[in-house]
């Protein structure tokens, strides 16, 4: 199957004719079947513009409802039940199925819902809201929540629960958060506020790399060349890399701490993150944040240590099972780009080794990172469905160049004008992908 944007007729720029070719593609896919969960598809009449991280203002609430509601459209196919055998023949079928087949009559009109966008997402607001006000959150039904992105000013609380760094009993929570930040303190202390005399040699050379990545850290955001902030991400980097000496240090992770940075930012500062300074911040409001975003790397990273351990083996995993997908997925781009002699190492290394951020502009980095945090410990897995989704939005234009002009387009990939709804569409093809395939695991073998 071709990507989302590539294959009959229409211009591929516009974005009506992009949202209705996948529209029929998937309801194609799901013809005379049934898949656990739903399949989501969102479209913006406009592109919008970078959110704003105000979290303790009402107006932020309101401003989040339009923003992320009024322009939204959200295409639910409810699907029970195990995908069959024959899901070879859906998935390569290039034919449109038209909307009239009985197999998808019941779908919603997607114009019919832009009245209701905004009421259904008030209502996510609200069971966000319900679901944190427990005296022990569910983190299962928070999770669910999550996938679909969670509203800027609710950030911080749900990711430091989503990944365990905060407790889900309320009673115990600010307890933990402050013995846990007393805690880096100590380590900050311990092993990087010393001289260098009591430093190893390989100690030394890895802080001195560290110190070189901070200022290539998202370069084209100013913010992040704030000294201040440089400081700060180069001593939770350090103190991360000293205490996990399986890995130490890998370039690539430092990328990983900027959505935690911004995201615990926003809870001390209003208006866009262009108008931010870290003089406004206390010295104690900055040894919290940096905490908080040291115990989140950490647990964020716990389940994916054999990504940056020597040699990276997980991640040359992920690329090889993204080939594997790419070919059963779009064998057409596949081919091509073997026949051209382009490896997937080439290309996708960096996308797992750095999640993406550098592929995407940063204002969408945050939204990405709410799925990635619902996915929890199936993340890995995940991530090879979104690569492969994201890949395959520039089939068709894959499929027109040659070796050099493809290595050159991948590494300047023209996402730069991208809003919510090309995101958004990305992660529902993955979502879609992964729920076809992963009760049908033998359609990816060789």
């Amino acid at each position: 199957m071709s990507s989302g944007g590539g294959g009959g007729g229409g211009s591929p720029n516009n974005s009506e004719w992009r949202f209705n070719q996948t529209l029929r593609n998937v309801q194609g896919m799901l013809k005379g079947r049934s898949f656990p969960g739903k399949v989501m598809l969102t479209r913006r009449s406009e592109p919008i513009s970078p959110p704003e991280y105000s979290p303790r203002s009402e107006n932020d609430r309101y401003e989040y409802e339009q923003n992320e509601g009024s322009q939204e459209v959200m295409c639910h196919f409810s699907v029970e039940g195990q995908a069959s055998g024959n899901t070879t023949d859906n998935i390569s079928s290039k034919k449109p199925i038209s909307p009239s087949t009985s197999s998808v009559n019941s779908l919603p009109d997607a114009q019919g819902l832009v009245s209701g966008a905004r009421a259904t997402d008030s209502a996510r607001i609200t069971k966000f809201t319900n679901e944190l006000s427990r005296p022990a959150v569910i983190l299962d039904k928070l999770r669910e929540l999550s996938w679909s992105g969670v509203p800027p000013y609710m950030r911080p609380n749900i990711w430091r629960l989503l990944l365990g760094y905060a407790p889900p009993n309320a009673d115990r929570r600010e307890g933990v958060l402050t013995r846990k930040r007393l805690e880096y303190v100590e380590c900050v202390s311990q092993y990087y506020d010393i001289p260098d005399t009591e430093r190893s040699d390989e100690e030394i050379t890895m802080l001195r790399q560290i110190a070189v990545d901070c200022p290539r850290t998202v370069p084209d955001v100013t913010f992040f060349q704030d000294p201040q902030i440089q400081k700060s991400l180069e001593r939770i980097l350090y103190t991360w890399a000293i205490r996990h000496p399986a890995s130490g240090y890998v370039q690539g992770i430092n990328d990983l701490v900027t959505p935690f940075l911004i995201v615990f930012l926003s809870e001390h500062l209003e208006g866009n993150m262009d108008t931010w300074s870290m003089e406004n911040l206390s010295l104690q409001d900055v040894s919290n944040i940096e905490a908080d975003c040291y115990w989140c790397l950490s647990k964020f990273l716990d389940g994916m240590q054999d990504h940056y351990t020597f040699a990276q083996p997980g991640i040359q995993r992920l690329v090889f099972r993204l080939k594997e997908l790419v070919h059963r997925i779009d064998e057409p781009l596949s081919k091509h780009i073997e026949e051209q002699g382009l490896e997937f190492l080439q290309f996708a290394f960096r996308w797992f080794n750095c999640l993406l951020i550098r592929e995407v502009p940063f204002h969408l980095v945050t939204r990405l990172w709410d799925t990635y945090l619902a996915e929890g410990d199936y993340l890995p897995d995940f991530l090879v469905y979104i690569s492969a989704s994201f890949l395959l939005t520039w089939s068709e234009k894959l499929q027109k160049l040659d070796f050099q002009e493809m290595v050159m387009f991948l590494q300047h990939l023209p996402t730069r004008n991208w809003a919510h709804h090309e995101l958004e569409m990305v992660l529902s093809r993955a979502y879609m992908w992964h729920t076809m395939f992963k009760s049908s695991p033998s359609h990816l073998a060789n």
